[in-house]
């Protein structure tokens, strides 16, 4: 790791829910990228990204599971780049998959930026691919001798990698009391990801920012009353009782002095209720009311203390994580309730006037599990990227129809994203499902010749039982493919768990305890250092599975204790083995061994 930077650090706030709340459908990764004037050159890409990466090695992390929090740790994996073939924003984080958490591709002109917003917010990623971006051109263009980008600030690798979220919380700001209001959720079914609909509309800021001057309001503004009257048209007249809500992200580094390399957003939710009134002139003077009211620093502060309080409240901490997600997930549910979309304006991104001649435009768009429109401006052209999993486009044509009315120039930008046309590999899928369906067939198989040849359901019930904890093993084994270290412990619990149960429910004979637990500890921890040799691990990858490992094996000394134990044989040599794996972790290892016991346990 680069010197100054810490090789682990804890998810911040904005953060802490990301993983949690992933999946197949909803990856919560956003693409920001350049369309040049030219043909992109993958290997000059390669070297322009890891020149940017000696800038930006927090940014050279995995996400790792605590017991009581996930947090992010350094892993010396070389990013590569690719040239584009999945759907856009398609899933970075993958639970037990050793991968960094954002992705360089390129496809004809453009390069792309996809990051888990686990990793970093929108301003954290502007500023990546900024620096990305002037990295390759000057690569590609020696000749023209391109300046680099001014220097705004000197920060240190503390101040980008800090958590401002904690540096900037107060136990003395109130939090925010005020009891949201339910909102309207967009009708309809909802698409697979990689049906997900892509709309990027270009207008002239010049054009754009008159007509906001003409009705008195910023730009921002007057495209947030836009899309709130576009969703308006598509809601039911039975369902409007409710308001059209957005929620719009806020950039905290305007408020407070950071510069955090990591998530430091709020958000405002900005919403109108049309029952009351449709004019767009009314509507877009409620928007401009609604921000001045939310962006004043007192308000934003309370909100930031009351994202934060929950975050350290002691109660809260200490409950482990496999508890705590089910409250987080609901919590992030619940917040959800209130919103019917979201808008995010990243804002400008600006550039020396010698790159002008050959980048043609930015553009950003986020994954999403409905709708949400996300937009940045480059030169005189701000970008337009809707996202949406509803089956039609009704929203964005209604946008559209808007943007005519109000004699606003546009230009729709055909989507030329090839992995939008693929379909997820259905094989892994396949074969679960035959699995799945051979043992169900033979636990029937075995009660039919059962009660054909006895008249009764004599010895169904154990070949039953027999199906069932097969598949349990085989499901957890093919859940847990990704991490065998982890993969180990979780069957070594189980198989010792459904041991015991049939010694009990055959007559209690003692061999799961004698032998069952005691050979299974052993060998998982005769496996680890086999599998650490081949996998080529770090340290900071098996050192707790081993301590689990070997914790386990001293289970067998405590039954020995209370005389749970009638052949001590295998008990006494696993035990013993399990000792000395500790001695030897504390002897030659303790340094890591206790760093990482503080990093699983850090509440």
């Amino acid at each position: 790791m680069k010197e100054g930077y810490s090789n682990w650090r804890k998810l911040d706030n904005a953060a802490l829910a990301f993983p949690l709340v992933t999946g197949k459908n909803d990856t919560r990764v956003f693409r920001f990228y350049c369309e040049l004037k030219e043909n992109v050159k993958p290997e000059l890409l390669q070297t322009a990204l890891e020149k940017t990466m000696e800038k930006y090695p927090l940014f050279q992390m995995v996400l790792r599971k605590g017991l009581f929090w996930f947090y992010l740790e350094h892993r010396d994996i070389r990013p590569i780049v690719k040239e584009e073939k999945k759907p856009p924003c398609s899933r970075l984080y993958i639970p037990d998959k050793k991968n960094l958490l954002f992705q360089v591709s390129y496809y004809e002109k453009r390069i792309n930026f996809e990051v888990f917003h686990a990793l970093t917010d929108g301003t954290g990623a502007m500023h990546f691919l900024q620096e990305l971006v002037t990295n390759y051109l000057k690569k590609a263009h020696p000749e023209q001798n391109l300046p680099s980008l001014p220097v705004k600030d000197t920060s240190t690798p503390g101040d980008q990698e800090e958590d401002s979220f904690s540096q900037y919380y107060s136990s003395d700001i109130p939090g925010n009391s005020e009891k949201k209001t339910r909102a309207v959720r967009l009708p309809g079914e909802r698409l697979l990801h990689e049906d997900m609909h892509i709309t990027e509309i270009v207008l002239p800021v010049k054009e754009l920012h008159a007509k906001a001057k003409e009705y008195g309001v910023s730009i921002t503004i007057l495209i947030t009353a836009m899309f709130l009257c576009s969703i308006h048209e598509e809601i039911p007249k039975s369902r409007q009782n409710r308001p059209i809500a957005l929620m719009v992200p806020v950039n905290l580094r305007n408020y407070f002095p950071s510069q955090s390399m990591a998530n430091f957003f709020g958000w405002i939710e900005v919403g109108h209720d049309f029952s009351k009134t449709s004019d767009f002139t009314e509507i877009l003077a409620h928007v401009k009311e609604q921000f001045a009211a939310e962006l004043v620093e007192e308000k934003i502060a309370r909100h930031m203390n009351s994202y934060v309080r929950l975050e350290k409240n002691p109660v809260i901490r200490a409950v482990p994580l496999e508890i705590k997600k089910y409250f987080l997930m609901l919590g992030a549910n619940l917040g959800s309730k209130s919103i019917t979309a979201v808008y995010s304006n990243i804002g400008i991104l600006r550039f020396p006037k010698e790159y002008n001649q050959y980048i043609d435009r930015f553009g950003i768009f986020a994954s999403t599990n409905s709708m949400q429109l996300c937009s940045c401006s480059y030169e005189n052209e701000m970008v337009l990227g809707f996202t949406s999993k509803l089956p039609k486009d009704n929203i964005q044509r209604n946008f559209l129809n808007m943007l005519k009315k109000e004699e606003i120039p546009y230009t729709e930008k055909t989507n030329n994203f090839p992995g939008c046309s693929l379909k997820e590999k259905k094989e892994e899928q396949r074969i679960v499902q035959v699995f799945n369906f051979v043992c169900i067939a033979a636990a029937i198989l075995c009660g039919m010749i059962n009660y054909l040849t006895q008249e009764k359901l004599d010895w169904f019930w154990f070949a039953a039982a027999g199906c069932l904890c097969g598949w349990l093993i085989v499901a957890v084994a093919y859940a847990k493919r990704r991490n065998i270290l982890k993969n180990e412990i979780i069957q070594l619990i189980l198989v010792t768990v459904i041991a015991v149960l049939w010694d009990k429910y055959t007559g209690w004979h003692g061999w799961s305890l004698d032998f069952v637990l005691p050979f299974g500890a052993l060998a998982v921890l005769g496996s680890i250092p086999v599998i650490v040799k081949v996998q080529k691990l770090e340290k900071e990858e098996y050192l707790f599975y081993l301590v689990q490992a070997a914790f386990a094996g001293l289970v067998p000394l405590i039954l020995m204790f209370f005389h749970q134990i009638r052949f001590p044989y295998p008990s006494v040599v696993c035990t013993g083995i399990s000792l000395l794996v500790f001695a030897g972790m504390f002897i030659f290892n303790s340094n890591d061994t206790i760093r990482e016991f503080h990093k699983k346990l850090r509440m």
